[in-house]
């Protein structure tokens, strides 16, 4: 190695290097070794065909030497100890105010640098890290473009962008201000904007918004969501579930005229005979109406003569002892147009017959062409109405014209359609969409062309399932999407020597690459009988205690309770999730999978009443247990998660490792897991769920149904993780809840903005709870 002086000489004074073939003269000199030219004001160079060039310069050549503001580089593990120095170097270090560089070949510039190899990162703010020709750069937002930030904004919800982001800055004002971002805006499900945060959004936004949604907001005052009348370019507007009178509804009318989609509540006291003359020239350029009827009515109905898709939710109450329609408002001459029919029932006699006098008069003046039919009613069926006939008719020949598009549907309870009618419909062409719940399952499906079919509802049908029937619509169905089959039994040793692997109904849906949402019964994916496993293990404990010489010192087996037997858990991870385990892999694109059981009811049903005693679960679901669970953890794209009855969940440690590996989880609902009758077996079940709440950092939707749960304060603690919550709601027949726990966990979940608990606590502790939350 060459040996430097400590200090360099003046300009004009020579330098010499003590080297038989190496020779630099002072400035502007030569530099010569083996070719080796140094052209900069007194830098040095040592190499065979070595270039330096200082004033910053680099020698890259091993063995080089860079002189740079009085530092030395050595290499051969060389160090550079100068402020600003550069070290070029396999190993090399450079320690300048901090910054160290790794990377073989790498530069790092910048005092506190870190450059790491193999794609370095440069965290110092204006860092360069250079490897192999790359450039890492720190980049703010003040550094994006226009359409950088756009793409950002996009996600912000409306009124945090034109009250928060705006206020920023000029460039960011002016951004908040393009139509791509406020000519839709959508309040509905925002809990946390007030009267004056909309009033000062729509006063803001009124020259460009074409589209506002605030649906839902039953907390706004009818005076807030009358402004919308000051958005005179309006074409689509959602008011449902919002207080509007018939005078500030006749003012939102009469103010936008372009308006095309209206959703509003027909309520008591909206009598459209009220509406002023521009309300009503508004009512009859809408193309598209959606109305909930709380009352017996045509609502603004016949007002509206050009419509095109019409939407009915049917929410009358049961204190309707009667129910009529005034004839002179009969709305036969407004279904004309109709391409879209949609009608969805609530509970109760009066909403069955409200529906059969609305379609009353299709008897008579069938719809010519219909795409979209969709007629939803829970429970039990209502009776098949007199116009069904003519409105297969008018859906079949919308199948003809349209060619089975992707926005075609049909949605009947099952019971309304046999095989004859439901070939007739799709031997004219298929449907993007078949829902046939609680019906009798449709052996016919795969006799015709299913290719446009993406979404299919069996659900509820109440017979077995054939995998080779389900095999057959696989093939025949090769875009499909959402697929939902829960209520369908499942027996894989039923079919004796036919039963495998390949025959099982999770390995036919391993085929199904595009979908995206899955419902099955839980005994669905039980893969031997139930008896085969048991047996085994019993053989084999058996045949190991026979064996042993110490007879009399062995330990009688519990009565009534499973012993632990050292191996079997490796043995049941072994055996029974082979097809799961490859439908999970083979469905890429799977976003929300729900297992229920077959005879599985909840306590707190919507439209049906509440059934306390349970219906005994299939003994082939009681074969799925814990190491399903877990499994379901191939599939970490999961974002919603139905897990209920369940007979084969005992201790919870599958659910802990579900949640590990399903990191996207935004909605989790638990039900009748396990044994539903004892207080242990909810000990040992709230204990898993501590362990799995931590990991379930973006949940928004929690929801917990089990007997003798109880809200305490560690399970209150383990939700203070879950910091993007939403929504809790918490069954538990004989469970109890802490309130001060229940209390912090509102101020700690600032999210949080419903909160349902249905326990066992006395009507003074709920009453004591509710005030305390209110007036916090």
């Amino acid at each position: 190695m060459l040996e430097l002086p400590a200090s360099f000489p003046e300009e004009d004074g020579p330098v010499s290097l003590e080297r038989d073939d190496a020779v630099c003269v002072k400035a502007g000199g030569v530099c010569v070794m083996d070719g080796g030219v140094c052209e900069s004001e007194g830098g040095v160079c040592v190499k065979a065909g070595g270039v330096c060039e200082s004033e910053g310069g680099v020698c890259e050549s091993e063995g080089g030497v860079c002189v740079k503001a009085g530092g030395v580089c050595e290499s051969e593990g060389g160090v550079c100890e100068s402020e600003g120095g550069v070290c070029v170097k396999a190993g090399g270090v450079c320690e300048s105010e901090g910054g160290v560089c790794e990377s073989e070949g790498g530069v790092c510039v910048k005092a506190g640098a870190v450059c790491v190899m193999d794609g370095g990162v440069c965290d110092s703010e204006g860092g360069v890290c250079v490897k192999a020709g790359g450039v890492c750069t720190r980049v703010g937002l003040a550094d994006c473009s226009d359409e950088v930030l756009l793409t950002i904004l996009r996600h912000v919800p409306s009124h945090d962008l034109l009250l928060r982001v705006a206020p920023v800055c000029r460039r960011l004002h002016a951004l908040t201000r393009d139509k791509s971002l406020i000519s839709h805006i959508s309040l509905s499900a925002q809990y946390t904007v007030d009267d004056d945060s909309v009033r000062c959004v729509l006063r803001s936004v009124r020259w460009a918004v074409t589209s506002l949604d605030l649906g839902g907001c039953y907390w706004l005052s009818s005076g807030t969501v009358g402004e919308a009348w000051r958005c005179a370019g309006l074409q689509r507007l959602d008011v449902s579930g919002c207080r509007v009178p018939i005078g500030r509804l006749s003012r939102v009318l009469a103010g936008t005229g372009q308006l095309r989609e209206l959703a509003l509540d027909v309520g008591r006291g909206l009598d459209p005979q009220v509406l002023c003359a521009d309300a009503r020239r508004t009512l009859s350029g809408l193309s598209a109406l959606t109305q909930t009827l709380l009352v017996p009515s045509y609502g603004v109905l016949p007002l509206c003569p050009a419509l095109t898709r019409l939407e009915l939710q049917l929410e009358v109450g049961g204190a309707c002892e009667g129910v009529e329609l005034a004839v002179g408002q009969s709305s036969v001459p407004h279904y004309q147009n109709l391409t879209c029919l949609s009608a969805r029932l609530g509970p109760g006699p009066a909403n069955q017959t409200l529906l059969a006098l609305l379609l009353a008069p299709l008897s008579v003046r069938p719809i010519t062409r219909l795409t979209r039919l969709l007629l939803s009613a829970p429970g039990p069926a209502p009776p098949r109405p007199p116009a069904l006939a003519s409105l297969l008719e008018s859906f079949g020949a919308g199948l003809a014209q349209g060619g089975g598009t992707f926005s075609t549907a049909l949605q009947l309870p099952g019971s309304w359609l046999d095989g004859a009618a439901l070939g007739c419909v799709l031997s004219r062409g298929c449907p993007a969409y078949v829902s046939l719940a609680r019906g009798c399952p449709a052996p016919c499906l795969p006799d015709y062309d299913l290719r446009p079919l993406t979404g299919l509802n069996l659900s509820g049908c109440g017979g077995t399932l054939d995998s080779d029937w389900l095999r057959a619509l696989c093939e025949s169905c090769p875009l499909l999407r959402h697929l939902n089959l829960s209520g369908l039994h499942y027996h894989h040793g039923d079919r004796g020597g036919g039963a495998s692997e390949e025959t099982h109904p999770c390995s036919v849906l391993a085929r199904l690459s595009r979908l995206q949402t899955l419902a099955l019964s839980v005994c669905v994916l039980a893969e031997a009988p139930a008896h085969t496993h048991t047996h085994t293990l019993t053989h084999t404990h058996t045949h190991t205690h026979t064996s042993s010489l110490l007879h009399g010192l062995r330990r009688a087996p519990r009565v009534g309770v499973a012993t632990y037997r050292p191996g079997s858990e490796v043995a049941e991870q072994a055996v029974g999730v082979a097809c799961l385990r490859r439908m999970l892999i083979g469905c890429t694109q799977l976003r929300e999978l729900e297992l229920v059981g077959a005879e599985f009811c909840s306590a707190t049903p919507r439209y049906e009443p509440a059934n306390r005693k349970q219906a005994v679960a299939c003994a082939w679901a009681g074969r799925v247990g814990e190491v399903a669970v877990a499994t379901l953890g191939c599939r970490p794209s999961l974002t919603a998660l139905t897990l209920a009855g369940w007979p084969g969940f005992q201790s919870g440690r599958g659910l802990n490792q579900l949640t590990q590996h399903c990191p996207h989880l935004t909605s989790l609902s638990l039900a009748g897991l396990g044994n539903t009758h004892t207080h242990t077996h909810a000990l040992s079940y709230t204990h898993a769920l501590l362990q799995a709440l931590p990991h379930c950092q973006r949940l928004r939707d929690l929801r917990v149904e089990q007997a003798y749960f109880e809200l305490s304060e560690a399970v209150c603690e383990a939700l203070w993780a879950c910091v993007c919550l939403e929504r809790l709601c918490v069954v538990a027949r004989n469970g109890t809840f802490s309130a001060v726990a229940v209390t912090t966990l509102m101020c700690r979940c600032t999210r949080l903005v419903m909160c349902h608990l249905l326990t066992g606590a006395t009507l003074n502790a709920c009453r004591s709870l509710q005030h305390t939350l209110t007036h916090r």
